[in-house]
């Protein structure tokens, strides 16, 4: 599904990426963890084209991504912070986007499944956090794609709502799709994660199952074990 070879990246003399190599395979749910500065944003966003590596090479359902665009159509993406303008309702939101993706949705069951339908009709600059939030997953989940990018998915959620991510996750999972998750709160990726990817100094420290990386450390938590494996 993604395949990234020897991926350097570095923003003036701050090297962020360091020959990373990384294989996913297609299915399942995969998180990016690493402290902050570890290179986690940059390496979405490089897998998305919107930051131009250095060095290296990516693949993405077996094709590079180098010089095209078109590869996007198939990749949800919810970004860490979403801006879109203040001045726009947000059924006139939703609007735009389908009329830019032109593909089959599923608005309706979303709006519902996350309680919206009251704020369909309000600006944006007027919701609150949490329903801002609410509003960029119903976007990310709306449309019918193979590969998934979630960049901390839980922000602002209240927990009725964290419930419903993490169901409709798990539901993209059965239905063979592949998801990479960006997130700070371990008990949330434990809860839905196959693999950890975790990044430090931009390279790829340690790559495996949840069970695995509690084995190798003696930790049962996966926050302890995470810290006990960058203190070796």
């Amino acid at each position: 599904m993604i395949d990234v070879s020897s991926l350097y990246k570095r923003f003036g003399k701050n090297k962020v990426l360091m020959g990373l190599d990384l294989q996913i395979e297609e299915g399942g749910i995969f998180a990016v963890l690493g402290p902050n500065g570890s290179g986690k944003t940059t390496l979405i966003k490089c897998i998305l084209g919107m930051v131009v590596p250095n060095k290296g090479a990516i693949k993405v359902m077996g094709a590079p991504i180098r010089n095209t665009w078109r590869y996007r159509s198939q990749i949800n993406y919810l970004p860490q912070i979403a801006n879109f303008p203040g001045n726009i309702k947000v059924k006139e939101l939703f609007k735009m986007i389908k009329d830019l993706r032109q593909q089959p949705d599923r608005q309706e069951d979303l709006v519902s499944l996350f309680g919206l339908e009251t704020s369909m009709n309000k600006k944006l600059a007027n919701l609150s956090g949490g329903t801002k939030q609410k509003v960029n997953i119903v976007l990310t989940f709306m449309f019918n794609s193979p590969l998934l990018i979630l960049d901390e998915p839980t922000t602002g959620l209240d927990p009725a709502s964290l419930i419903q991510l993490k169901k409709l996750i798990k539901e993209e999972k059965a239905k063979g799709k592949t998801i990479l998750i960006s997130s700070h709160i371990m008990q949330f990726v434990a809860e839905v994660a196959d693999e950890i990817i975790y990044l430090l100094e931009g390279k790829i420290y340690f790559k495996g199952g949840v069970t695995e990386l509690q084995k190798k450390t003696g930790q049962h938590n996966l926050e302890h074990a995470i810290a006990a494996i960058t203190s070796k």
